[in-house]
């Protein structure tokens, strides 16, 4: 297994020829490089690692760039907030990180995407506040991609997004942008072409422990249905333990068996 650290983007080569990118980010007062190493710790029920199952896999962990005010208690994170056991409080100060986080996230979906072939090959995701800036990512970004992951987060501006998104997918996604002061296509790169529609097919894997005591269940399962209700298919997992973290081994189970229909990969 090749590792290489570019640009703050810890960088898993696939072993075999190059068929998909999984993108996957850290969660607060993580990196991408402590992300990967504890990441490819869990194993399947019969032994292999997600790197063994899927060898053909390209697997990106990038790096947040922006620090918490307090640099020594919390070293860096996808935006700023007051706590994650308590995400939705002063929402407003998360809007800067996360329209800084987002157009980072979508330009490195694009680039992968053009030298793999397509957007279809891209598997975005994350844990904790990582899924919680990527969901809004690929929600934003307004194209579909082959999958999402996450694991034990929370939907940021919930109430705000169910009041203003009861209309067709086009409209959610205008609206989402809205909130987060995204109005202009051009904030994030986008193309006025996009049909914003087609994120909403992305197919969706959330897992989350219930003994999860740093981002409770309840934020899973609020955010669970706030995918549904924007017409997503979602795939539900809930374990009675792994607290903040997968459960092993049938949640990386659940994760190769997601992956391996999504992609047509074997496993």
């Amino acid at each position: 297994m090749s590792t290489s650290s570019v640009n703050e983007i810890c960088i898993v080569e696939p072993t075999s020829e190059h068929t998909h990118t999984i993108i996957l980010l850290h969660g607060r007062g993580s990196n991408g490089a402590e992300f990967q190493s504890e990441f490819f710790e869990s194993q399947a029920s019969d032994g292999r690692f997600l790197t063994d199952i899927f060898p053909s896999v390209k697997w990106y962990f990038p790096s947040s760039s922006i620090r918490h005010p307090d640099a020594d208690e919390e070293p860096s994170q996808w935006f700023d907030i007051v706590s994650v056991q308590h995400p939705h409080e002063e929402q407003a100060t998360q809007i800067q990180g996360l329209k800084q986080t987002i157009a980072i996230i979508l330009n490195r979906i694009r680039e992968e995407a053009a030298l793999i072939g397509g957007m279809d090959k891209i598997i975005l995701g994350g844990i904790s506040q990582g899924c919680a800036a990527a969901i809004l990512t690929l929600a934003c970004g307004g194209f579909q991609i082959g999958g999402f992951i996450g694991i034990s987060s929370w939907l940021p501006f919930r109430e705000e997004i169910a009041r203003a998104c009861g209309g067709s997918g086009g409209h959610r996604v205008q609206n989402i942008r809205k909130i987060l002061s995204l109005d202009r296509c051009a904030d994030i790169g986008m193309s006025q072409e996009t049909n914003p529609n087609a994120a909403f097919l992305t197919p969706v894997l959330l897992e989350h422990a219930e003994d999860d005591e740093v981002v409770f269940l309840e934020h899973g399962r609020n955010l669970c249905g706030g995918l549904i209700k924007w017409g997503m298919n979602v795939e539900w997992k809930c374990y009675e333990d792994g607290g903040h973290w997968v459960n092993e081994p049938q949640g990386i189970d659940d994760m190769a068996e997601f992956l391996q229909r999504i992609t047509n990969l074997a496993a």
